[in-house]
């Protein structure tokens, strides 16, 4: 590590132990609250599909949004009601599934916090690690479960009931499905060793960048848009469209090294 490197990580450092320090704040009535994880990541969920509700509203007397809206293949933005159904199936499945599995994984983590937050370039290269796995992971579960007919029936193929998906679709998925997808992002920020304040970034993170994949609008300032390596909802509604193709969820290599990729 260079001289600048580790100078700037320690000049990072204290305001990221002034966070931490408040997160270790509450930490015996709060974080170890068996109920927290899959309470903040519903409520995470709602939250950040919220704007693409206003711009599905918004687009029926705005030029510009509709304009951002990604027309190929495309049918028309979902409805009030579609938004509804898609909410309650979604909390009624964290109900049922997300939540009694993530107070189970809860109960066996270590109880004890480390006392120094992370530097900034170690809380980089974590989350970037935790997403290049993840990645990874993800393109071949998803993967197999289109290649196994009985995977895609059993577990699958209620996510593809959107033909054109939409922010809150995100997960609404079967509760095997959230599932496996709890399993794969918790191993790999458990394989990658992550800080809690790395994992707690790289699980908000990977809730935005699903809730953007699946939104349905191709926004000038979307993450696919500065980074190449990036597909962006543009190529994962591809993937609704075909039901084939473009299986890794945000980085577009795999799918490259493995003639997957559709354009």
């Amino acid at each position: 590590m260079t001289a600048f490197s580790t100078e700037h990580g320690e000049a990072c450092a204290p305001s990221l132990q002034g966070l931490w320090e408040l997160v270790r704040a509450g930490q015996e009535v709060i974080l170890r609250s068996p109920y927290l994880p899959a309470s903040c990541a519903f409520l995470t969920h709602v939250l950040l599909c919220a704007p693409f509700l206003a711009l599905d509203a918004l687009g029926g007397v705005s030029q510009r949004v509709r304009s951002w809206r990604i027309s190929a293949g495309s049918g028309p933005p979902p409805t009030l009601r579609q938004w509804f159904d898609c909410f309650w199936r979604v909390l009624y499945r964290y109900l049922i599934t997300v939540l009694p599995a993530t107070a189970m994984f809860q109960t066996m983590r270590t109880p004890g916090l480390p006392v120094l937050a992370p530097p900034c370039l170690q809380l980089f290269v974590e989350v970037f690690a935790c997403f290049l796995l993840f990645d990874t992971l993800y393109f071949v579960w998803h993967f197999s479960m289109h290649r196994v007919r009985w995977l895609y029936h059993n577990i699958h193929q209620q996510h593809h009931r959107h033909h054109t998906p939409f922010a809150l679709a995100a997960q609404d998925s079967s509760s095997a499905e959230l599932l496996s997808l709890l399993l794969l992002s918790h191993s790999s920020a458990w394989a990658v060793g992550c800080h809690p304040l790395s994992e707690v970034l790289f699980h908000l993170l990977n809730s935005w960048l699903a809730v953007e994949v699946h939104c349905g609008y191709d926004l000038p300032w979307a993450l696919h848009r500065l980074l190449p390596c990036v597909g962006g909802a543009p190529y994962h509604q591809v993937h609704h469209n075909l039901r084939s193709g473009n299986y890794a969820p945000y980085f577009t290599h795999w799918d490259h090294l493995f003639g997957t990729y559709r354009a």
